[in-house]
């Protein structure tokens, strides 16, 4: 049972040292890459709008895949790009609904889902950060926000890693306790083994002991009925 707990505390400690790493990873890669986290290609995003309802809404977290080609984009693809909102450059992840094809150039005319009316820019080659890859989890977009804040970093990332940390730290020391113990020798294992066996046998002897009046009455209980026995057999005989 001991080294069972053991097992899942470990396991339980690696998790969460993986996870505290990985948003670490995302924190540090959005802060590099003008907020926008990437890993081995894939971007983690934060919809903040529910322009593209019901394929996602807000506070869902979605999965962008960078691309290569951008002759690989096709109509109802859903791609998030760098656009002009309110005079502001934001990023906005919005459905392909057609194509503009000039020479060699192309833009891509957007749409969300939930709106009447197309975007009134397209979305040019040079501000695609990527295509959606279908991965959409409900509401996780809001831990991942309170995960790259000060407060939510600290909390959720730094307190486990210390806590990870401290716990390796107390099984180092453990272990090293361990192991500076003086070995045993012989001659200490046999008089332990001997120690042992002298306070086995103690213990059998008291509880003998403690047996013993019960033994005895029931002899005389045994002897009593026995001479009964023969006064009746005698009696018998007589009459």
């Amino acid at each position: 049972m001991k080294k069972a707990l053991s097992i899942i505390l470990n396991v339980l400690a690696w998790i969460i040292l993986l996870f505290a790493l990985l948003v670490t990873i995302l924190v540090f890669s959005s802060s590099r890459n003008g907020d926008t986290a990437k890993i081995f290609g894939y971007i983690p995003l934060t919809v903040e709008t529910d322009s593209m309802k019901p394929t996602f809404k807000s506070g869902d977290l979605i999965i962008i895949k960078e691309i290569d080609d951008i002759y690989t984009l096709e109509k109802g693809d859903v791609i998030t790009y760098w656009t002009i909102i309110d005079g502001k450059r934001v990023k906005n992840t919005h459905r392909i609904v057609d194509i503009n094809e000039f020479e060699s150039s192309r833009s891509f005319v957007m749409k969300g889902d939930a709106n009447d009316a197309n975007d009134e820019e397209p979305a040019l080659p040079s501000d695609i950060i990527g295509k959606w890859n279908d991965t959409k989890i409900g509401g996780a977009g809001k831990i991942m926000d309170f995960l790259r804040t000060k407060k939510g970093f600290f909390i959720c990332i730094v307190i486990p890693m210390i806590l990870f940390f401290l716990f390796e730290l107390y099984k180092f020391i453990v272990t090293l306790i361990e192991v500076k113990k003086p070995a045993l020798s012989e001659e200490d294992e046999e008089e332990i083994k001997k120690r042992a066996i002298e306070e086995y046998l103690a213990e059998q002897k008291k509880e003998d002991a403690a047996d013993e009046p019960d033994n005895k009455a029931q002899q005389a209980s045994d002897e009593n009925g026995e001479e009964k026995k023969q006064e009746d057999t005698e009696k018998q005989k007589e009459e």
